[in-house]
């Protein structure tokens, strides 16, 4: 069922009006327009742009998000199924997303072979700043093992 408003799903999601118009430019979102030339949303259109504004907290790109929509059907409402499918897609970026965040909490406060040396425990786990072999970045947090063989301690 299409017919509600801009401004009532705007009121509903609590997106601005400007963001729900710059969400259907990027084609985020469908509406029909009415005999009036209104936009006209259908209820699962509140869905979509939930979906829209958490996976934008999330850190998500408007190119990934749109991505992820496309899989949905454009003219109905989409079903548990549709649903589940988008979810098996996306749920595996929110997986490694999460794994990485976790990673980030618990490490955080110790070496994460990043090259600073700054903390005790670097010069443990990271002599001479050994992770650098490995590649750029906070080496440990990417997901490499500290070495912690007798060559990395002399």
């Amino acid at each position: 069922m299409r017919g509600i408003s801009i401004g009532a799903i705007a009121e509903r999601t609590g997106l601005s009006v400007a963001t729900i118009r710059f969400y259907e430019e990027r084609g985020l979102v469908h509406p029909e327009r009415n005999a009036g030339g209104h936009r006209a949303f259908g209820r699962g259109d509140i869905r979509r742009l939930s979906f829209v504004m958490i996976a934008q907290e999330l850190g998500f790109s408007l190119k990934d998000i749109r991505a992820a929509l496309e899989s949905l059907p454009k003219r109905r409402t989409p079903t548990k199924a549709d649903w589940e499918k988008l979810s098996r897609a996306f749920g595996a970026e929110l997986d490694a997303r999460i794994m990485r965040m976790q990673s980030l909490r618990h490490r955080l406060d110790g070496c994460i072979g990043c090259g600073c040396l700054s903390l005790e425990a670097c010069h443990l786990y990271n002599k001479d700043d050994r992770a650098a072999r490995r590649g750029q970045g906070p080496r440990y947090l990417r997901g490499d093992a500290p070495a912690m063989d007798a060559q990395n301690r002399d």
